[in-house]
């Protein structure tokens, strides 16, 4: 490994990884990982070998529009399309869309990832039950890395899998300003709809 420059490494890591998340739908860390074992055996790795998540989505999305090209464009559009109505249905919640639905890499095993903010996550909760939607309840990482998770919860609604992470009113704000110089982290409704439009006419 120490012949081997860690740029030629980190590609070709990033490369595998995308690979597992376009095909079967493995998480990022998951993939990295096993990316990094399958190039570079049981050794362990450095950190900072490792590719970051921002290089494995750019290596997705390549590898969409090489292998998926006739197919992904679609079901990107029709994931958006049920992420919109959702949020809709959610307004009084301040959803956002997150993850792979909102930045383009999303595929055949990809699910919708919303984020909710409410006084309450039972607000939300009850919210669900009296539309008749059964969910189950776990726990998401906080998106400013605090060490407390947040509730979330998940279900299938129009054969897709939806995950609702429940934040406190008092994250808006910070919600809002976590972005990225070339990323977006999270989108709103009209943010969305303004994807979709663009979509249609390309």
């Amino acid at each position: 490994m120490n012949n081997y420059p860690s740029e030629t490494l980190r590609a070709e890591i990033a490369a595998a990884a995308a690979r597992m998340i376009a095909e079967d739908g493995t998480d990022y860390g998951t993939a990295k990982r096993k990316a990094a074992r399958q190039i570079l055996g049981d050794i362990r790795v450095p950190g900072d070998i490792l590719p970051d998540n921002a290089q494995i989505e750019d290596e997705v999305r390549l590898y969409n529009e090489l292998f998926f090209g006739d197919r992904q464009p679609a079901r990107l559009l029709h994931l958006r399309k049920l992420a919109l109505r959702m949020m809709m249905e959610l307004t009084r919640f301040s959803p956002y869309l997150t993850g792979a639905v909102l930045n383009g890499t999303a595929g055949d095993h990809s699910d919708i990832h919303l984020q909710l903010f409410a006084e309450s996550p039972k607000d939300v909760q009850i919210y669900l039950l009296n539309k008749n939607i059964q969910f189950e309840v776990s726990e998401t990482t906080h998106f400013k890395n605090r060490g407390e998770p947040v509730e979330t919860v998940s279900f299938m609604w129009e054969k897709e899998g939806m995950h609702l992470a429940l934040y406190e009113m008092d994250d808006l704000r910070g919600a809002v300003k976590t972005t990225t110089a070339r990323r977006i982290e999270r989108a709103d409704i009209d943010a969305v709809r303004a994807l979709i439009m663009e979509s249609e006419t390309a």
